[in-house]
């Protein structure tokens, strides 16, 4: 055993030249699109929209109005969210000035175990999103206590929030920008519409394994 290991490594040792990878290999330079706050935006639209995103544009001033009316038309009634967040704290206060034109509010405060009845028969959830992907059209959550992957994850509607602002290019800026070596995340979700299938005899299928829709309350 302790031979046949031995010359394996000592096989390894006797290929290697001293030459680093990167340095011996011609590996051509992957052009970095620059595209402005304006075409990120258009790019993102239309990458989510062509798998059946549904996709709001409004300001933070005018969400609540946005809000309502997608809740109205989705028939939604009541709402899984993440209490001790921004986007949590922007609902509760909505219910309160109008608790009529709002859906009950769950919070997500127990443990799996303890809650899978509620995950398994709310009409929606709701997340907040960490940034988005333009060249690809996909979201970036970043699931923690507040906001765990099974919020979005198995509700049949999953409503995202997400700043225009932070919207990048690729998916290498968004690792960049959001520092991800500093030090890199241990759950990091990226989702480019509903849940979708081919597995049944290739005709694409949406809502099989997951939110049947996807909606995102994009500010601008």
């Amino acid at each position: 055993m302790d031979t046949s290991r031995s010359q394996i490594l000592n096989a390894l040792r006797n290929s290697r030249t001293g030459i680093p990878f990167s340095e011996s290999q011609d590996l051509p330079k992957i052009p970095v699109p620059e595209w402005n706050l304006e075409e990120k935006v258009e790019r993102l639209k239309n990458r989510m929209e062509a798998v059946h995103t549904e996709i709001h544009e409004c300001t933070e001033k005018g969400f609540g109005k946005i809000f309502r009316e997608v809740i109205k038309q989705k028939k939604i009634t009541n709402l899984l969210y993440g209490k001790k967040t921004n986007w949590g704290n922007k609902l509760e206060a909505m219910r309160q000035r109008g608790p009529k034109t709002m859906p009950e509010l769950i919070p997500y405060q127990k443990k799996i175990e303890d809650c899978k009845e509620t995950l398994f028969s709310v009409d929606a959830g709701l997340t907040q999103t960490m940034g988005a992907i333009a060249e690809t059209g996909s979201l970036i959550l970043k699931p923690d206590g507040q906001e765990p992957r099974l919020l979005s994850l198995v509700p049949p509607i999953h409503l995202a929030v997400l700043d225009s602002k932070r919207i990048y290019s690729t998916f290498g800026e968004a690792i960049r920008e959001e520092g991800w070596s500093r030090p890199m995340p241990t759950n990091v979700l990226l989702i480019s519409g509903p849940s979708k299938t081919a597995d049944i005899e290739q005709t694409l299928v949406y809502g099989i394994h997951g939110p049947k829709q996807l909606i995102l309350f994009l500010i601008r």
